[in-house]
């Protein structure tokens, strides 16, 4: 397995950056265990038949699809009450599915965005893959983000699930994310706006 050193250096560039923006990183509680190794989540999304299949291969109903050059939306019933709506956009470019959760069918006003960094594919015209990297950024417009996830990333290299040069690449891309949303006033769709990326919900 290659050194950890070169991971833990980008690792350490990422969380300078983060702490800069006055940005936080969730470790959990002091003296908790050590991280369980897990796989990446994989899923699956098929427009065709509106489902989507989980990592662990439960197939869940959606409401709609909707595809734009830059990615695909999708809206369905939310796993825990009080929300009741989840929507979701799979973006190819930059790397990251962003999703909202709602109580009603009507945009928030302070939306909390989870931003996912991962792998999101078409794999067919209608039907696409999300490869989860255990990172997450969770952001609100105006608000420093927050950084979760980094412990879970190294406990799967430490397994051997993720090798040291895509665990970089994927701290890389989770600084770029952070850097970018701030860089924008801490907005996430002005980020995604410089991209040539607007996006949609409810």
């Amino acid at each position: 397995m290659t050194s950890l050193n070169p991971l833990r250096n980008a690792a350490r560039n990422l969380l300078s950056t983060v702490h800069t923006h006055g940005a936080s990183q969730n470790t959990g509680p002091a003296g908790a265990p050590a991280r369980t190794a897990r796989k990446p989540s994989i899923e699956y999304f098929d427009i065709a038949d509106c489902t989507k299949t989980d990592a662990r291969g439960f197939v869940h109903a959606v409401e709609s699809y909707h595809a734009e050059p830059w990615g695909l939306y999708l809206v369905r019933a939310a796993d825990a009450p009080p929300n009741r709506f989840t929507e979701t956009w799979l973006l190819p470019d930059p790397a990251v599915r962003i999703t909202m959760s709602h109580a009603n069918n009507a945009h928030d006003r302070d939306p909390i965005y989870h931003v996912h960094v991962g792998e999101y594919t078409r794999l067919e015209p209608k039907r696409w893959r999300a490869i989860y990297h255990y990172i997450d950024i969770v952001s609100r417009n105006g608000h420093t983000p927050e950084l979760h996830g980094l412990d879970d990333l190294f406990a799967a290299h430490d397994a051997g699930y993720v090798d040291a040069a895509e665990a970089q690449r994927i701290i890389e891309r989770a600084n770029s994310v952070v850097s970018g949303i701030v860089a924008h006033e801490r907005h996430v769709e002005r980020w995604l706006g410089s991209k040539g990326i607007t996006l949609t919900w409810l």
